[in-house]
């Protein structure tokens, strides 16, 4: 089951956290279709966040077809976005160029600029194309 970690000094809203990291789990394949996310009692105890917070989460995740809640049983993953597994040689390779930023003495937010402007390089196309078709 996953585990939401809250970082409340990050500047985004905490329901977007909740959001992003099952995103990302589905991602992964920590996720598959039929398990139970946490209850928002569950998640309130680990969390100390309003529960309103967590339903919030859940509605939007609801709302874009990921989850569905069963009235007295839970939410639950309705799909996967599983296209990279949590145990894929690139994430090996991705934790070794990691350790070797850090020890470069590069922080957590100086690694994310670096990757996310390589990403932003690698799939400029993609992005280029996806603007295209929103002029059309």
């Amino acid at each position: 089951m996953i585990e939401y970690r809250i970082d409340r000094r990050s500047g985004i809203a905490t329901y977007v956290q909740i959001v992003q990291q099952t995103k990302q789990a589905l991602r992964l394949g920590l996720l598959e279709p039929g398990d139970r996310l946490p209850t928002a009692r569950e998640v309130v105890e680990a969390t100390a966040i309003n529960p309103n917070t967590v339903l919030k989460a859940y509605r939007e995740l609801e709302r874009e077809g990921l989850v569905e809640a069963r009235r007295g049983l839970g939410t639950f993953v309705r799909k996967s976005l599983g296209a990279a597994p949590s145990d894929s040689p690139l994430r090996g390779e991705l934790a070794d160029w990691a350790s070797r930023a850090r020890a470069a003495g590069l922080e957590r937010d100086d690694v994310a600029a670096l990757f996310g402007a390589v990403l932003d390089e690698h799939f400029a196309e993609d992005r280029q194309r996806h603007h295209k078709g929103d002029d059309a």
